[in-house]
């Protein structure tokens, strides 16, 4: 299997796709100015104590309080309190991590109301992203992400991913991994790790250390509260950190800047493989290009099919998710009603699989199968739906099917489901339901090319239209576009024109979009385009 992250970054947006032997598995868009939490630490102030929920709120500078739960406070909650007040009090001289008092654990069964109080500083990290009416959920066990290691702050051992199966090979790394941890620090080896040597584990260690010790310093120098003291990597950055391995066959990045931080990151980590990383400097876009936007645009929505006619409901409820297979118009099977069920069922498992990786769905997942009459059938599907799950990076349960035909799934949740919108809003009436003849539409356009060559003075730019609409302005040898080129462009035969047509898989049918020579949206568009 090969991988390709794809990286879209937009004027307003970025827009994260990873392709699976060229498949769509994952996908992720956020305006530019928002950020990934998650992994972000806060030196903050308790807002709020809930002795009933054995809990307390924290102001993190959300909208809504943060919630911080006593058993998320760690067992090493009083070192780092203490420890916390000595590096506040000097803001000259850092107090030594290494020298941090190991103070006991905290009690299990202990209560909130006796370990914080309104006001007092505490040292946290967002865990879960706000959700609906939900505020960030947080823990004062600090952890920093590496690409081989998790280091953890006041920890006292060295743990090996259980994924990792050989015990030689567990044993090895958790005697290198204990040799060259700092002191008063915890460490877990990832999976990648297995097989490593040790001058790639103590590379990795030493960047985790450099962000632990720069945490210490902006915590020293704090003044306000609630006060950022460590930010997660940008969203390219965190992904890529996450996924990636040796088989990606390439990371394509459509802006410089991403571009040069998607290098750096994989120059630390992976030197060897950074000839991976290339810049995407096509005209068409680079989702078009890499066939992205026709597999989101068919892999959201309510309705999903996959095989043979069968199809997907997926419905989203305040409690839980909900999937409906249905086998469509797909003919019976030779073998039976029995053997078709299967079969739908079978595509079922394999495709509901990517949509919860592709919509990063989460929390309940109640899925209502095709009934089958034979105890071995829905075994295999059991089976079947717990091997795709298998690529699934966030921790999930499955259970059988239920005598009903349910199959229950619990899958992790840390940030709200993704909910891309694949219904086009018509660009020609504004909602009126009556257009100009879709025949006129290319007069349309030249109209608009002609104010900008000669009321405007834009005479390089790049007009973006349905890739329909593309095809017949680039029909023929006198097509439209090379007349559009000879009256508005150059002029000049056989010399390249100052401005070009690009088809766009994103845009509706008469829809369009003119960008400037920056590659910056030119408003062009008017209601009186569809009256």
């Amino acid at each position: 299997m090969t991988s390709e992250l794809i990286i879209d970054v937009r004027e307003k947006e970025i827009s994260i796709a990873l392709l699976e032997d060229k498949d769509l598995v994952e996908y992720q868009t956020e305006p530019r100015d928002a950020t990934f939490s998650v992994g972000n630490i806060y030196l903050a102030k308790v807002k709020k104590i809930m002795p009933g929920l054995n809990a307390s709120f924290v102001n993190v500078g959300y909208e809504r309080e943060a919630f911080l739960h006593y058993l998320d406070l760690g067992f090493q909650y009083s070192s780092y309190e203490k420890w916390l007040k000595q590096v506040t009090s000097d803001t000259k001289n850092l107090f030594p991590f290494e020298k941090a008092t190991r103070l006991p654990d905290l009690p299990k069964e202990g209560s909130v109301a006796n370990t914080l109080a309104v006001g007092r500083d505490v040292l946290v990290q967002i865990v879960k992203e706000p959700i609906s009416t939900k505020g960030p959920r947080l823990t004062a066990e600090l952890s920093f992400a590496g690409r081989y290691l998790v280091l953890m702050p006041f920890g006292n051992k060295v743990n090996v991913s259980s994924k990792i199966k050989s015990g030689k090979e567990r044993t090895r790394l958790k005697q290198m991994v204990q040799t060259i941890k700092p002191a008063n620090c915890g460490v877990i080896v990832r999976t990648v790790a297995e097989g490593l040597r040790v001058e790639d584990i103590q590379a990795d260690m030493d960047f985790l250390v450099g962000r632990w010790e720069e945490v210490q310093r902006r915590i020293q120098k704090s003044t306000d509260r609630p006060q950022l003291v460590y930010e997660e990597t940008s969203r390219a950055v965190a992904m890529l950190r996450d996924l990636f391995n040796p088989t990606y066959e390439g990371v394509y990045v459509n802006d410089e800047t991403v571009f040069e931080q998607v290098k750096q990151y994989v120059e630390q980590i992976a030197p060897d493989r950074v000839g991976i990383v290339k810049l995407y400097t096509g005209k068409v876009p680079i989702f078009d290009n890499f066939n992205v936007t026709k597999q989101i645009k068919s892999g959201f929505g309510r309705t999903v099919n996959y095989k043979h006619g069968a199809y997907l409901i997926i419905e989203h409820t305040e409690a839980m998710h909900v999937v409906d297979v249905n086998s469509g118009n797909r003919a019976r099977g030779v073998n039976g009603q029995e053997a078709n069920a299967l079969d739908v069922n079978l595509g079922a498992a394999d495709e509901l699989a990517r949509q919860l990786r592709l919509r990063d769905i989460g929390g309940i997942i109640i899925v209502d199968f095709i009934d089958m009459n034979l105890a071995e059938d829905r075994q295999l599907l059991y089976e079947r739906m717990c091997k795709n799950m298998q690529k699934d990076r966030a921790r999930h349960n499955i259970l059988p099917l239920s005598k009903f035909g349910l199959m229950q799934i619990t899958r992790q949740r840390v940030r709200p489901a993704m909910n891309v919108r694949v219904e086009e809003t018509c660009p020609t009436c504004m909602g009126k339901g009556t257009i100009k003849s879709s025949l006129l539409f290319t007069d349309v356009l030249e109209q608009k090319i002609d104010y900008l060559t000669r009321k405007v003075g834009e005479k390089h730019f790049t007009l973006y239209v349905h890739p329909f609409v593309a095809s017949f302005i680039n029909k023929g040898l006198w097509s439209l576009k090379r007349k559009w080129q000879m009256k508005y462009g150059s002029g000049i035969p056989f010399l390249a024109p100052s401005f070009d047509i690009i088809p766009s898989q994103e845009l509706a049918f008469l829809d369009y979009q003119f960008r400037d020579k920056h590659n910056e949206v030119i408003n062009m568009q008017q209601e009186t385009d569809g009256e």
